[in-house]
């Protein structure tokens, strides 16, 4: 078995506005990087469309409807907040990122693949329940995780999310659920201003490990090796999801931490062996942030190579 790379084109279709970082771009460079040789047993699959049976396991079915229903006219750019925005292609995007995280879920479920990578934007981490914020439209990542629970049977689910910036919504989705597991590195103070460590949902089902701007890989692997991998093998999930953000790259732009691209490689390897020891080797990613190009290619690629290990 290998790693099974979801994407899709329409997800270039998606626009925020001249000079937004959250550009085509950042997918773009990724697929770029991942054409190499060394990537060439990679199982390549289009994203489908995310059901509205599936959204709305997460969100509202009058929400979704609203999202879906904003269709710009060619070259429109309509803002839903001073983040974010959708432009004539960005619904479809939406659909299609959300399914991708639902299709890597069924990838490994089904055994075809033992790892899958959900190459797909816009992000997720940030929308909440009845809102599209931080660039984020559907909550992708939670959307998966419901599937895995609906179609899959699976009781215990856990999301981890090493994006410079805290997964708000995710959180927001899981705290009240004791079967749900939230873990994430952060830096902290920094957008959206959630994500304090006393944050820990209704049955320290919430871990937050908040770094200092500034902080660099002694801190990041310190919280990842102190806090967040022990309390994530504790749990003991049947799933792992992984919001891999690589905006905490030093080279990114949005925030203030200072990891090495090596630092991307060296969590994603943690994590497959707690996924080995828990979950049946079982890990899904799901793109989140990352707007250096240059930096974004290279962790992706960095996180990808570890991923085919498994």
């Amino acid at each position: 078995m290998t790693t099974a790379l979801i994407t899709h084109p329409a997800c270039l279709g998606h626009e925020n506005g001249a000079g937004h970082p959250e550009c085509p771009d950042r997918l773009r460079v990724i697929l770029q990087a991942l054409e190499g040789e060394a990537f060439s047993a990679l199982l390549r699959e289009r994203a489908p469309p995310a059901t509205p049976e599936q959204l709305t396991r997460i969100h509202p079915a009058p929400y979704v409807d609203a999202i879906l229903a904003v269709r710009p006219r060619p070259g429109e750019i309509v803002p839903l907040d001073g983040d974010t925005a959708m432009s004539a292609g960005s619904a479809d995007a939406a659909l299609h990122a959300a399914g991708g995280a639902v299709a890597a879920v069924d990838a490994v479920m089904e055994g075809w693949a033992r790892t899958a990578f959900s190459a797909t934007r816009p992000p997720g981490h940030h929308a909440e329940r009845q809102e599209a914020m931080g660039f984020c439209l559907f909550a992708n990542a939670a959307v998966a995780a419901a599937h895995a629970r609906a179609r899959w049977g699976l009781r215990r689910v856990a999301v981890v999310d090493f994006d410079v910036h805290h997964g708000n919504g995710t959180q927001s989705l899981f705290a009240a659920d004791p079967d749900l597991f939230y873990g994430s590195s952060h830096q902290y103070p920094c957008y959206p201003g959630t994500g304090a460590a006393s944050e820990t949902g209704v049955a320290g089902n919430i871990v937050n490990a908040p770094l200092a701007p500034g902080s660099g890989s002694a801190a990041f692997r310190a919280a990842w090796s102190r806090l967040l991998l022990p309390a994530l093998d504790r749990f003991a999930p049947e799933l792992l999801i992984v919001s891999a953000g690589f905006d905490a790259h030093k080279a990114d732009p949005l925030a203030q931490l200072r990891l090495e691209t090596e630092d991307f490689a060296w969590v994603t390897a943690e994590l497959l062996t707690v996924a080995r020891s828990r979950a049946g080797g079982r890990l899904v990613s799901v793109l989140e942030g990352g707007y250096d190009l240059a930096a974004l290619a290279a962790s992706a690629a960095a996180h990808v190579t570890v991923l085919m290990q498994a």
